[in-house]
């Protein structure tokens, strides 16, 4: 089938994204693998009616964060925590320093909200503010406003440190 070949390469483009978005959204690996499913299944359902209005990449991150936050409220429910802990960045040249920094950025974004994590994510990702509007269903301003308390609030934990 056509379609199913089109979505197969299109998954096997923007992999990372999927991979992204359930390591920062799920702890364990049986966790990770459930959204890492559902997302896909979510993407399936939703593949003949994506109209290409918008970059396939936007609409997939749009679904992937839709999907992650509905697996965390689910997740909450049944009393589970969110932990940025598994998120391993991989780098030809280790260095121990630049290592440190990411590591305490990322446990300072494990302090913010869910939807505040999920902004951060896609910034730190280069998204301009109008494409992480597309994806969060919020205003462009609305995006920016929230940017500037996250960064203020990010600075605050960090420097503390």
């Amino acid at each position: 089938m056509p379609q199913e070949k089109e979505f197969v390469e299109i998954i096997q483009k923007n992999e990372s994204i999927l991979y992204k978005m359930m390591r920062l959204y799920a702890d364990t690996k049986e966790d990770q693998k459930d959204l890492y499913q559902e997302i896909v299944y979510q993407l399936w359902k939703g593949f003949n009616t994506f109209r290409g209005d918008a970059k396939v990449s936007t609409w997939i991150y749009r679904i992937a964060l839709n999907t992650a936050l509905l697996h965390l409220k689910n997740k909450k429910r049944k009393g589970h925590k969110t932990s940025l802990a598994g998120i391993v960045l991989v780098a030809e040249n280790y260095d121990p320093i630049l290592e440190e920094r990411i590591k305490t950025l990322y446990t300072s974004i494990k302090t913010l909200g869910e939807v505040d994590k999920g902004i951060i994510f896609l910034f730190l990702e280069g998204k301009k503010y109008e494409e992480i509007a597309a994806i969060t269903g919020i205003s462009a301003s609305n995006v920016g406003t929230r940017m500037a308390r996250i960064k203020e609030k990010l600075n605050k934990k960090i420097i503390k440190k």
